[in-house]
């Protein structure tokens, strides 16, 4: 690709209007029909909450949380509970995380039978424990062995195969373009970048020039991630670098509709109101319900603990309600919780209520510290 055809691009795509970049995509045989893509995360993207942001934003694609590959191998009851996939999510990827080919391929195999659309490889993750197995983002430093783990996948499933990268390793390993461009060599069929370094984790500014670079790079989709919490954030990365689609990650956790914004704006050019405190907590509670109906009810609430309060940040009293979920054990201490609060928000007078919708619409701009 010559730098003067890069260039034509680029203006056009700054010059266009905001609907036409809401356009439709392929991964391999899979279309995308818009270009919003909730990102796989640890312990949040778990069956209940795909099947919550599907329903209240209709992303083009959802992905599961990283799958440890090991665990499938021995069959472990949690892991294969993480797969949890229905028809409701399709389009939907599971990532998987390990760097042992033959495991990987084994896995992947698991997945497609699971009913997985795409299978999505994690070589970004920078949790340490993960990184000493080889795997996530440590596989960046050791392109050959990345190169083989995915060509062991390809032949094993029929289905699209993505990578889902950081930009390299720390800041003297750059390794985005020139590894995406040989893992585009081997089959892959789409990239996610999340545009920090693994070092950084998610301290720092993304660098949303790397997501550029890579589509320069390669002819496949590229997903820009990192640092889209607004939808204007969504329409500013897929203008400034030219990607295919945009990947919401922590401004989506107790916020479904931080999506909904983002895929009606991309679609319509209109910003939608935020959702009321009625709307906040149903959607908090179908989240609870959803995820008790596959792992227990107690299981659920402690699962969610850390979750739910994030559902009704910027309002009020949001320490109380914190305080009092992660003392809760069931979905009816839950609910019971929700319903005194609304209670105190219904006293507060008018002049009130104006200052915290404008300190709740600050709050959903900020993605959720992890």
């Amino acid at each position: 690709m010559t730098g003067l055809t890069v260039e034509k691009k680029t203006k056009s795509i700054k010059s266009c209007s905001v609907t036409e970049l809401a356009k439709p995509y392929h991964i391999g045989s899979v279309r995308i029909e818009t270009p919003v893509v909730l990102a796989p995360m640890a312990d949040v993207t778990n069956g209940a909450y795909r099947r919550l942001v599907k329903r209240i934003g209709n992303p083009g694609l959802v992905v599961t949380e990283l799958i440890s590959t090991m665990a499938v191998r021995h069959k472990s009851e949690r892991t294969m509970r993480m797969f949890d996939v229905t028809e409701d999510q399709h389009p939907m990827a599971v990532q998987l995380f390990g760097s042992d080919p033959e495991v990987m391929a084994e896995a992947a195999r698991v997945a497609v039978d699971e009913g997985a659309d795409i299978i999505d490889i994690n070589m970004g993750c920078c949790v340490p424990k993960g990184c000493k197995t080889g795997g996530g983002a440590a596989m960046m430093k050791d392109e050959a062995t990345a190169c083989r783990v995915v060509a062991a996948i390809i032949k094993a499933v029929s289905v699209p195969v993505t990578v889902k990268t950081r930009a390299g390793w720390d800041y003297g390993h750059l390794a985005t373009a020139g590894l995406a461009k040989r893992l585009e060599e081997t089959g892959v069929q789409a990239f996610a970048l999340h545009a920090r370094y693994a070092v950084q984790g998610h301290t720092g500014n993304a660098d949303w020039d790397l997501i550029r670079q890579i589509k320069q790079a390669v002819s496949k989709p590229v997903i820009g991630n990192g640092d889209v919490k607004t939808p204007q954030d969504a329409e500013r990365m897929l203008r400034e670098t030219g990607c295919d689609g945009v990947m919401i990650g922590r401004a989506a956790i107790g916020n479904p509709w931080a999506v909904r914004d983002i895929v009606h704006y991309l679609r319509t050019g209109i910003l939608l109101d935020p959702p009321d405190y009625d709307e906040r907590v149903a959607g908090a509670l179908e989240h609870l319900r959803g995820l008790a109906s596959k792992m227990g009810e107690h299981c659920a609430v402690r699962h969610l603990r850390g979750q739910l309060p994030h559902y009704l940040r910027g309002y009020p009293g949001a320490a109380r309600i914190r305080e009092s979920i992660h003392a809760a054990n069931t979905i009816a201490e839950v609910e019971a919780i929700f319903a005194a609060h609304r209670d105190r928000i219904h006293e507060l007078p008018d002049g009130i209520v104006s200052e915290v919708s404008d300190s709740i619409a600050e709050a959903d701009r900020q993605p959720v510290l992890v």
